[in-house]
Order: structure tokens, then sequence, then C-alpha cells
């Protein structure tokens, strides 16, 4: 009865969508006091809400039996896309996602297949607004035989930096020794499946970043019921979300 209701308030046009989930969110406070909400879309996408902006990562619009129906969403000031598999990389959803004040920010490969977007590269440091600062870190298997999944050097993994408030988008990487240098991270969002992290390595990687916040993302099939009790004892805020 309630599913009816709610798609008749949509076809009336009181409601949005009949057919969209209601995704979990996180709420953090940045440190002047405005809010930061984290919507866990699926899998490696996550939408992002601060001071009337926008922000989406590796949207992506179906996967498997799941789908995110960005038509309903309002358009993105600013999209990142990690690289290029189709798990993180949807031309489609880039399209519903853009009008003209979107800043959509990938690597190098993407930017060549969609025919648009500023390319930012490991290393790159990018003021894009008074309050707003975003990092591209590598992110890459170091496995031997995951090697030409994820190159060295090819894909990004983000640091946005809002008002202070650091969140780190790990992309698709193994733990790998530059996420030594990696610090002072509010929230941190690790993939943990093949060929990604292993559960081993995650909590490694978690270890040594140490985030106050750790979502694990990416990480169907793998079973990441333990990894809380693994990293029982760091200090690190785990929240398992829907992120399959």
């Amino acid at each position: 009865m309630k599913k009816i209701l709610t798609c008749l308030l949509a076809f009336l046009g009181l409601t949005t969508a009949c057919s969209q989930e209601n995704f979990e969110t996180d709420v953090f406070t940045t440190k002047s006091g405005k809010t930061i909400k984290i919507h866990a879309l699926m899998h490696a996408s996550v939408r992002l809400e601060y001071d009337g902006k926008e922000i989406q990562i590796d949207p992506v619009s179906k996967l498997r039996d799941r789908m995110v129906d960005y038509t309903v969403m309002p358009k993105a000031d600013y999209i990142f896309v990690t690289h290029e598999h189709g798990d993180h990389y949807d031309a489609n959803a880039l399209i519903l996602l853009m009008a003209d004040k979107t800043q959509l920010i990938m690597n190098k490969r993407c930017a060549d297949m969609f025919g648009a977007g500023e390319v930012m590269v490991n290393g790159d440091n990018k003021q894009i607004a008074n309050d707003f600062k975003v990092e591209a870190v590598p992110a890459y298997n170091t496995s031997p035989d995951k090697l030409t999944k994820h190159p060295q050097g090819r894909d990004n993994g983000y640091i946005l930096t809002i008002d202070g408030f650091r969140i780190y988008f790990a992309g698709d990487t193994e733990d790998i020794p530059e996420m030594d240098k990696i610090k002072d991270i509010d929230a941190a969002f690790f993939p943990c499946n093949n060929p990604t992290m292993s559960a081993e390595q995650f909590v490694r990687a978690a270890k040594l970043i140490k985030p106050k916040v750790l979502f694990p993302y990416h990480y169907t099939p793998a079973d990441i019921t333990t990894i809380p009790s693994q990293l029982e004892g760091t200090g690190i805020d785990i929240r398992i979300r829907n992120f399959d």
C-alpha cells in the first residue's frame, strides 16, 4: 500500500520518483559548522551535498541488478571520475548530471573517452572553490596477477578537502606505499574485493592512514563482516553501508 501511494504521489507530481531508493546518508559537520551529507548510492558511486553544492563521485546508473536514477537528482556542480572501468565510468550518467556549471574532473583515459573533462594526474592539486580543494592521488595494483587491471600512474584516487573536512576516495587500489603520506583524513572510502584490496590489505591500509570514519565500498562479492572486529581498538569508526 505504501509503495502504491508513493507511486501515485509521483504521478501527481508530488514526489520525485516511485522507484528511487532511500539511500543511506551520513551527516558530518565542517570546521565552520556547515554540513556535508554523504549518500551511499551503490558500489563506488557516492553523492555529497555541501552548502547548496552537489558533488558526485564515479556516478554509474546500473550495475548488476541495482540502478541509480540520476534523473531525479539535482545537476552536479562537481563530478569526479577515478578511471574508465564500467563500474566507475558511465558516460550516460555523466550526461544526465551535467549542466553548464558542472566541473568534471577525470583521469586522462576517461577524458579522452568522454571527449570532455579536466584532467588531473597523480600528484595534482586544485583549488576549485574558496573552501574546496581536491588532490589526485595514486590508485593502482601491486599484486603480480593484477598489474594489468589498474596499472600504476593511470588511475586516480581523490582527497576532497571541504571547509577543512578531508574525505579520501581511494578508487580501485591495493594498499600502496603512497598511502603512508595520506594523513588527517576525516572520512575514507576503501575498496575491498578482487582486483582491489583484500580484507588483510584493507585492514593494513586503515591502520596506516587512521581515518576517523571508514566506509568499505566497492566490496561485492567480498565478505567484509570481519573487518570491524579486526579494527577494534584502533579508534576508527567503521560504517558499513549498502555499497553492494
